[in-house]
């Protein structure tokens, strides 16, 4: 009976595993900026061997607007993108979804990430 539910037991600590983790890079307040751009930047963190590193497409989501993201220079696991924020608002929240592809049986998959919401202050100087 153990060895037919065993198999059962060690699905969720599999599935766990593959989790990808978001990590926010930005600061939570930011000076004004006379361009009205704010630079925010995230972090992918994954234990799946199977993920095509190739295949990310980050992108920031500020209400129904998308923004893609580029990935930072000199890290394999980091991407940055600028929002553009009027002149007249003081805070944006946002949260980063990442698509991604992996390997599996037959042909590779897709999957995405979504981060927790993330609110950015923005005070006049």
């Amino acid at each position: 009976m153990l060895k037919k539910l065993l198999p059962l037991l060690l699905i969720p600590l599999l599935l766990a595993g593959c989790e990808a983790t978001l990590t926010n890079l930005t600061p939570q307040t930011r000076a004004r900026n006379p361009d009205n751009l704010y630079m925010v930047e995230v972090a992918l963190a994954s234990r799946q061997q199977t993920l095509r590193w190739d295949s990310i497409k980050p992108q920031v989501i500020v209400g129904q607007d998308f923004y893609p993201m580029r990935q930072t220079k000199l890290m394999t696991n980091r991407w940055e993108a600028l929002l553009p924020v009027p002149s007249n608002v003081s805070t944006v929240h946002y949260h980063y979804k990442v698509d991604f592809t992996y390997n599996a049986f037959g042909a590779p998959r897709a999957d995405s990430a979504l981060s927790k919401e993330y609110t950015l202050h923005i005070t006049d100087k």
